[in-house]
């Protein structure tokens, strides 16, 4: 058999489908195919036990091997038979993955069961349902969209109920129109917020519609702006387009902080993650008070679990959070999450980050000497962790007056980065730093004329992440 042919069925839309299964999933597919309601035919199911056996086992399938699996036998597959049968099955696993999408979410079950009743005049049975998908959906701890979405729907098939005979008496048109524009209003500003910040760094132009309506409605609104699902991505959208938005990310940090309760993690970590790099931005544009509400967001994210993916932190994170409590002076607590965060970095990063941050806390309190010995104990592989602890090692060394050393280093600094071919904004900025470390090597102590001199062009130099410890060393 060619290698075309026993690739085709496992570069198939059915065994990716298969594979991206879990293991329980697939138990529940191979119940799904046993039941005559849903399958029919035993063909689906034997084919379906021959590719799972290959999943279980990690081996590739194979045309003459499912084959065998369907007809008994090791005489040549039928190719059209295969084929029928392999999209009898892709359909079947599809059906059972729509299947598990419409209840995935256990509350809507009765909102469903409410319609049926509804359709059949079964009005006792209609009503228990309402009552029951009200209460399931008030158990539950989130006020996001989908539960207004859900709220919405539950006036709706109340509204075909009492209306259905009851055209003069008095309706739930006001609580159906409510929860309809809450639905609405929380899911467009939640979008909204998305792609503001995908304009942040993707270059796009977004057209917003009712954008504009909403957040005059909302404002113009405040009970509104009391609801997490609509005040936190009001506020959000707020800060993100005025250029004066600081009293809206203070509402939006407080609310966050006191109500994120009321919203699914994945958009508690959403919403953290867009503060988070909007305090970012307003720290690389010198204003350093972003750098304590950083710091806060942070601790919140880290105590809710929000930035553990897998299980694991992102080195980038680690460092970000161990470099802005620094920055706000609180540097023992910097020491601890160091420490107890370490075991959550990806293992390749897990040493040489846990050395680099711990060196800037030496750093910070003037342990210098410390500080070089743990630069000395890792590898550093990671681009970006290589050249902060470049950056470091030039500052100590400058420090401590070990100006030979400082030399040779600042020469392997510029190899390094002249060798990197996708460094970016990063080659510009650190060879900025380079030069006008040799600058600085170069002044003598009363020249204060060039100093002055030195002074405005770092000043004025606008790619240089060290401006303020260069500013420093010019005294």
């Amino acid at each position: 058999m060619r290698n075309s042919e026993k690739n085709a069925l496992q570069q198939s839309l059915l065994w990716q489908t298969l594979a991206a299964l879990t293991r329980l999933e697939r138990k529940h597919l191979e119940q799904w195919l046993r039941s005559p309601f849903f399958c029919r035919r035993q063909q689906p199911l034997a084919l379906f036990g021959y590719l799972n056996a290959c999943s279980e086992s990690g081996t590739i399938p194979d045309p003459s091997g499912a084959w065998k699996a369907l007809a008994g036998t090791s005489t040549a597959a039928d190719k059209k038979v295969l084929r029928l049968v392999m999209s009898e099955l892709l359909t079947q696993t599809e059906h059972f993955l729509v299947y598990r999408e419409k209840f995935g979410v256990a509350e809507d079950f009765s909102i469903r069961l409410a319609a049926a009743y509804r359709k059949r005049g079964l009005e006792k049975h209609f009503s228990q349902s309402v009552r029951a998908a009200r209460a399931a959906w008030s158990r539950q701890p989130c006020r996001h969209t989908e539960y207004f979405d859900a709220q919405a729907d539950i006036e709706y098939e109340l509204y075909q109920h009492l209306s259905a005979d009851r055209r003069t008496e008095a309706l739930n048109l006001q609580e159906l129109f409510d929860q309809t524009d809450h639905a609405f209003i929380a899911r467009k500003l939640r979008q909204a917020c998305m792609a503001l910040s995908h304009q942040t760094v993707y270059k796009a132009e977004y057209r917003f519609g009712l954008l504009e309506a909403v957040l005059d409605y909302v404002h113009k609104h405040e009970p509104l702006q009391q609801m997490p699902a609509i005040g936190l991505y009001f506020y959000c959208c707020m800060f993100l387009t005025n250029p004066e938005g600081e009293g809206y990310f203070l509402r939006f940090k407080r609310q966050l902080l006191d109500q994120q309760a009321q919203l699914p993690e994945d958009e508690r970590r959403n919403l953290h993650l867009l503060a988070i790099n909007f305090c970012i931005r307003k720290i690389n544009q010198s204003q350093p008070a972003y750098s304590g509400e950083a710091l806060d967001l942070y601790r919140s994210a880290l105590k809710a679990g929000l930035l553990l993916e897998n299980g694991l932190l992102s080195h980038f994170a680690y460092n970000n959070i161990t470099a802005i409590a620094i920055k706000v002076g609180d540097a023992d607590w910097a020491e601890g999450f160091i420490h107890e965060y370490a075991p959550f970095l990806e293992k390749k990063h897990s040493e040489p980050s846990f050395h680099l941050n711990l060196a800037r806390v030496e750093y910070k309190r003037r342990n210098l000497k410390s500080a070089l010995l743990h630069l000395q104990q890792a590898d550093y592989k990671d681009l970006i962790n290589n050249l902060i602890a470049k950056t470091l090692q030039l500052k100590i060394y400058y420090e401590t007056s070990e100006f030979d050393a400082l030399d040779a280093h600042l020469q392997s600094m510029q190899t390094f980065i002249r060798r990197q071919r996708v460094i970016g904004y990063h080659k510009t900025n650190y060879l900025n730093m380079i030069r006008f470390t040799r600058r600085l090597m170069q002044q003598h102590p009363d020249g204060r004329a060039a100093r002055e001199t030195l002074r405005q062009q770092i000043e004025a130099e606008p790619v240089l992440t060290e401006k303020e410890w260069f500013l420093e060393q010019i005294g």
